[in-house]
């Protein structure tokens, strides 16, 4: 399953490639996607190879040949459109408040019940935009100060660390946090993931617990922290 950003590259290349015989360069697939940097090009093609559904080919210049669309592609074949909204982990929109989750709610003196949010990538960033589809019952001394939500993580980039997929990762909201901590991380405003941070002097490393994954190094403007792992569940 593709994510939208990826859907609409991948259209866009498709398109350019029926109506010019080759594709687009990176500059002309940033502009069309409104990013702000080539690095979210090269990364939405890298996930677009993974899945099978590009090849890129040697010792030529923007060589990419498309394998397969994704279903019903005729139905979006039209030039990429920026949203109307800035993605978020939680539900929001450009120009308003993020959405904030619902509160935390004691069920009984052993639990309280935590609002999830949706699902996180531990591996390849997904789409960062998610909706609250149901609430997870917590030991309350799972939770710390704050606001807190769920997510279900998909991947395992942070195996190592004892997160496996299809855990539930339990997330306090905040804006920052400490060097090593393990984060909900927005990149470029578009994907999340779950990745451990690293500080690198004003660059920021989203580290993986896992040898298969390389560590990503980003600008402190392409990273926005959403929260900070501080619980996990997990059902047998």
């Amino acid at each position: 399953m593709l994510t939208q950003k990826q859907k609409e590259l991948l259209l866009f290349i498709h398109q350019r490639m029926q109506q010019e015989g080759v594709p687009p360069s990176f500059d002309e697939m940033k502009d069309a996607l409104d990013l702000k940097s080539k690095s979210g090009i090269h990364r939405l093609i890298t996930a677009l190879e993974e899945r099978g559904f590009i090849r890129r080919l040697a010792h030529r210049a923007r060589a990419l040949e498309v394998i397969k669309l994704p279903e019903n592609a005729t139905e979006g074949l039209q030039p990429p459109k920026r949203p109307a909204f800035m993605p978020s982990v939680i539900d929001g929109s450009r120009g308003k408040q993020p959405f904030v989750p619902p509160p935390s709610t004691i069920v009984d003196s052993r639990t309280v019940s935590v609002p999830v949010m949706g699902r996180i990538a531990a591996g390849v960033p997904i789409s960062a935009i998610q909706n609250h589809t149901h609430d997870i019952a917590c030991p309350p001394d799972l939770l710390t100060n704050g606001e807190h939500f769920a997510l279900e993580v998909r991947g395992d980039s942070m195996i190592d660390a004892g997160i496996h997929d299809g855990d539930t990762v339990i997330i306090r909201r905040c804006d920052s946090a400490e060097n090593g901590d393990i984060v909900v991380a927005l990149v470029e405003h578009e994907e999340a993931t779950l990745k451990r941070l690293r500080k690198r002097g004003s660059a920021i490393a989203l580290e993986a617990a896992n040898p298969a994954y390389e560590t990503r190094i980003f600008g402190p403007d392409q990273v926005d922290i959403q929260g900070r792992l501080v619980g996990l569940i997990r059902r047998y």
